[in-house]
This record gives structure tokens, sequence and C-alpha cells, in this order.
């Protein structure tokens, strides 16, 4: 089995789970083990330390968090109480006395009051738990101590953090931060060795900068942050360096170092000067329905929005008794840049019982309702170089190519694509009218033949798409870069074919 293909099939079987439920999951999973671990005097806190913290977390953090979703009349989010919580509760100093517990309360007002306070546009600018743990360090009366940053939580913490980076797709930007952030607190410590005249075993340097480190927490649960990240992935990556650098090796600032809270601060300020992103209200317009199974819905959106053919919104639905998957959803936007001020998504109905409670509130939203989109993202893009490019779409994961090639079509672009599109039926063929419009060669993989096909489609006579199929289906693929969207399934089972292109970029639905 490859590793596109391992990666795929996991990435299935996690978007069951919405990556914020994911990440509390996670965090409530360390948590459990970290005061089993107490018992034993392994980890820092005691348990009545440990479950006292937790509780002035909680009720904190959860009165702040009521009071301002009040304020701005927006339905309070428990879970995104309980993840800072869970998150300050590994970053700072646990204790049982009034002063200890009222730094801890420092820190669980500031964290919460920063998403209303420190907010552009409805969205949070700073980590919310980076700046209840900064506040709480400035007061003296409390602080960090990650004392996550432990032996005995090494093991868990990696297994957790590694599911909840394969969820959200960061693997690669966790990483980068993890070898920067080991490299250069490395250096620093050699450095300081050297210059007292002294020496340490490479083992133990290696267990204090990397077991002993609160980095994988750092990487794993807020690094990686969405609401905080850049939109871009090579914007991602530098963010990545840059806290990991001024977290390996902290600069005095005074009475404090700037630690590891401040570095993610000051990563989380560039990347909002690459973007000032912010939440932007949808108006919905009407509702359609492309084919019998997709709904399609038309926004207008209440100011600029600037995007990439091929990027996706977030979009919040809140609604009460949110199941496992959340109150926040991505789609890819099928409307084009110039089509703005309106906004286009589309989503597949689901025909079982068991359709979401997302769906559901989606579902209920009526023309003139307003949603929030929480922001842009995305590197699912054409090169802008001239290359031939081979665009695999399957069921609802055509909707970024018709964003793409609306835009090729209106901007009177052209350019070499060959598109294949894989549905369960002739009917279930969505956008078919705008793809005919940009005149590009489609290959169709249905069962059925679908009836009046244009000169430049072509029926692959019901044959199912594999990846010998495709290799046939598109002879000169090692000549094209492969873009390729559908269910992470589909994109697996292609990944032998796919691997002699000479590029692959993937656009994988999970969860929905």
């Amino acid at each position: 089995m490859t590793f596109t293909t391992l990666h795929r099939r996991g990435l299935r079987l996690l978007g069951r789970l919405s990556m914020y439920r994911l990440a509390l999951i996670a965090l409530a999973l360390l948590a459990v083990v970290a005061l089993a671990l107490s018992f034993a005097g392994l980890v820092l806190p005691t348990p009545l330390e440990l479950l006292a913290t937790a509780a002035v977390l909680v009720v904190v953090g959860a009165a702040v968090d009521v009071i301002g979703h009040r304020v701005i009349r927006r339905p309070w989010r428990p879970e995104s109480t309980l993840i800072t919580s869970a998150i300050l509760l590994f970053v700072v100093r646990p204790g049982l006395d009034a002063a200890a517990l009222l730094g801890v309360a420092i820190a669980a007002a500031a964290a919460a009051a920063s998403k209303y306070l420190l907010a552009w546009r409805g969205r949070h600018i700073l980590n919310p738990a980076a700046v209840g743990a900064t506040i709480a360090t400035l007061s003296t009366l409390g602080g960090s101590a990650w004392w996550v940053g432990t032996p005995a939580l090494f093991a868990p913490l990696l297994v957790l953090g590694l599911l909840v980076l394969w969820r959200t797709e960061k693997l690669r930007v966790a990483g980068l931060f993890l070898v920067v952030a080991v490299v250069v607190a490395a250096v620093r410590t050699i450095t300081q060795l050297v210059a007292a005249g002294l020496s340490l075993p490479l083992e133990t340097l290696v267990t204090a900068v990397v077991v002993q480190s609160p980095f994988l927490f750092l990487a794993a649960f807020m690094l990686t942050e969405p609401l905080t990240l850049p939109p871009r992935r090579r914007q991602q990556l530098l963010i990545a360096a840059i806290v990991g650098v001024l977290a390996g090796w902290p600069i005095p600032l005074g009475a404090i170092t700037l630690g590891q809270e401040r570095a993610l601060l000051i990563g989380n300020l560039v990347a909002f000067a690459f973007a000032m992103r912010g939440a932007v209200r949808l108006t919905l317009v009407r509702r359609d329905r492309p084919t019998p199974a997709i709904r399609e819905l038309t926004f207008t959106a209440d100011r600029a929005i600037r995007f990439t053919p091929g990027q996706y919104l977030e979009l919040e639905a809140p609604h009460p008794r949110p199941d496992a998957r959340g109150t926040r959803r991505e789609f890819s936007i099928v409307s084009a840049p110039a089509d703005l001020p309106i906004v286009r998504i589309a989503y597949r109905e689901s025909s079982t019982a068991a359709v979401s409670s997302y769906k559901r509130a989606l579902a209920a939203a009526q023309p003139g309702d307003v949603l929030v989109a929480t922001g842009v993202w995305g590197d699912f893009a054409l090169p802008p170089s001239p290359q031939p490019l081979l665009l695999v779409a399957a069921g609802i994961g055509v909707t970024p190519f018709v964003s793409q090639l609306r835009d090729l079509r209106l901007g009177g672009e052209r350019r070499d694509v060959v598109l294949v599109y894989v549905a369960g039926s002739a009917a279930d063929l969505a956008y078919r009218d705008e793809i005919e419009q940009a005149g590009v060669p489609t290959l169709v993989f249905t069962p059925d033949e679908p009836p009046g096909l244009p000169a430049h489609w072509t029926w692959a006579g019901g044959e199912r798409l594999t990846a010998d199929g495709l290799a046939r289906a598109v002879p000169d693929l090692p000549s094209r870069r492969a873009h390729v969207s559908g269910p992470p399934a589909l994109i697996a089972d292609l990944a032998p074919a796919l691997r002699t292109a000479r590029s692959l970029r993937t656009d994988a639905f999970a969860g929905y």
C-alpha cells in the first residue's frame, strides 16, 4: 500500500469527526492519561491540582464566552470553550493555593475575552490559549509552565497529535516547525554548554529538546489552529519556520523570555499581515438542485472576498445539539471571482437517515437567512504555467473545477485541459452546462450513457474508473499535471496511475 493510499484511507475514517471535535476528543483523552499518571507522580500536577485547575479553566472560560456571545448576539459554542480550556490545562502552572488558581482564572478569562476583543471582522487574530498564558505570566499571579513536555506524556501526545494533524492535513506544517524548533533548540543548548565549558551526552540532548519539550503539543494543538493560519500552504510553512526559530531560541524580554506562547503570537501577527482575513456574512439568495442529489446555495457577500478558483470556504451553521461533525463545514467555491458579490457552494444531500445535524441545519436555511463564512483557505489552484492539465472529479468533487473552468472562460484564457468526470449515474453529472461551455475534452465514467453528449465529451462505456483505466483513458498522463477532487477512497485507488503524472495535487472531501 502506497503512502498516498494509506493517507487518504485514514483521512476518510477521521473525516467522520469534524476537526474541532477530534481536537477536543484528543485533548480530553490526553487529560485523562495525565490524570492517571498524576497518581503515580509521573507528571508535574497532583491529581487535585489537575482537577482544580481544569475546573477553574472551564468555569471561568465558559462564563466569559457566554457573555461575549450574548454581546455579539451569536449562539455560544461550548466546543470552542472546552478546546481552549483543555489547551490551557497543559500550558499554565497548576496549583491549589489561591494565588495559583487566580492566575489560572486570569488565563482562562483573557483567552476567552481575546476572541472578541482581539478580533477582526468576527475572527480572532491571536491564538486564545497563547494570549491567556501570556496575560497570566505578565500578571505575576500565574503563568505558563508547559508541563505537557514530560517523558511520560510523549507517547500518547505523539499518537493523538498525529491523528489531529492527519485530520487537519497539517502534517507538513507541523513537521517543518518541529524540525526547525528542535534544531534551533539543540544549537542553543550546545552553544550555552560550550560557553560554560560543559558537555552533554547526545541522548540526553535529544531527550531534552524532543521528549521533554513542548514543541509537539504546540505544533499539534496551537500552531495549526485553522483560524489563525494564513490561507496558502507556502505562507503556513513560513509561519511554521518563524515560530520554530523563536520557540527554539527564546529571546530575553526583561523579566520574561520570548517563550513558546509569545513566539506563537508573533507568528499569528505575521499570518494576519498576509491577508487581513475575517468572517464574511453571506445572505442566502436561492436554493437550486443541479441534480436530484445535489443542492446548490447562492449567497451574496456583505463585502469583498478574495479567493483563487479552487479554494474553499468554511461555512458556519449554528444549531442546537450539534453532532460529532460540529457546526462548521468546508465547501469548495463553485462561482468564479468575477461573479462576486455572488458566491455559490454545493453539497450532496444524503438519502440515509444518518444525516448530520449540520446538513439538517443547512437544509433548513431559507432565502434571506444570514450565515457566516469564517474564511477562505486552500492550495487547490491551477498552476500559472501553461503546462497540460488533467482534472479528475468524482461526484461533488467537480465543484472546484467548475470554478476554475468558469474563471478561464470568463478571462478568455485557453489551456490544454482534460477533464475526467466520475458519477454514480448520468443523472448525477452536475454542472454539465457550465463544463460544456468551457469546451474542454471530457471523459465521462458513469454506469449508464448520458444522453446528448457534445462532440468533445466521451463516455467510457460503463467502465468503472480504476488506475489502469485512467492510464488507458489519458495516455499522455505522464506529461500532465494532475488535480484530483473527490472522496479519499477514489484518490487512494487511483494513486498508482497518478504517480506517473508530472505532479499531483489533491482535494479530498472527508466527513461529508
